[in-house]
Order: C-alpha cells, then structure tokens, then sequence
C-alpha cells in the first residue's frame, strides 16, 4: 500500500486546512488509517485514526479536527479547524495493514502562526 499526503501549508491561529492521504496498491487490506504528527524535538503522537467506521483521536486535538474517509476514492481527511501554534508539525499518513505491517506516506508540513 502506498499514501500520498497532501494540503499541508501556513495558516494563521485560528484558521483551517485539510489534509488529504490517497492510498493505493492492495488498499483492501487496509484496517486501520490515518494520521500521526511528529513536532520537532518531540515525540511522534496520534492525531486521528479511523477504523470500520469508528474514530479515534488524540487529547489534544478531540473537538477540532475531523477523520473522514472516501471509500470509493481510497482517500482519508483530516479537516483541522481552530488550529493553534502547537498545531505546528510534520503530519504523516498512516496504515495498518491486515498482515500486521504498517506504511507510511511522506510528512506534510503544517505551520500555524499565532
């Protein structure tokens, strides 16, 4: 399985983006789908993650940012809205697969300016 993130960019607090993930190859076997962020010198954390329909988030981001997915086009979303500075960091598309290994897409880079 391969994901292609995108939308990223600079916003200002306060503000909104979308992230978009497309997945291609054996996309079937995907369980499990979503983002993870990394911010520099910190640890990587969940963002959101979305499975068979159930969601799961991160404390930080719980009432503002949005997990969808499109099942016809193998894409998942991330609407993020009342972004905040601390919001700031590499987004990556994440999946877990039904063999039990995991892919990664390339970080998206989100900069929010307060």
């Amino acid at each position: 399985v391969q994901l292609q993130a995108s939308g990223g960019g600079l916003v200002q607090a306060g503000g909104s983006l979308r992230l978009s993930c497309a997945a291609s190859g054996r996309t079937f076997s995907i369980n499990v789908i979503g983002w993870y962020r990394q911010a520099p010198g910190k640890q990587r954390e969940l963002v959101a993650v979305t499975r068979g329909g159930r969601t799961q988030y991160g404390d930080s981001v719980k009432g503002r940012f949005t997990i969808s997915r499109d099942n016809a086009k193998n894409t998942v979303y991330l609407q993020m809205n009342s972004l905040k500075p601390e919001d700031t960091a590499v987004y990556s598309c994440y999946a877990l697969l039904s063999s039990g290994a995991t892919s990664w897409g390339q970080g998206t880079q989100v900069t929010v300016s307060s």
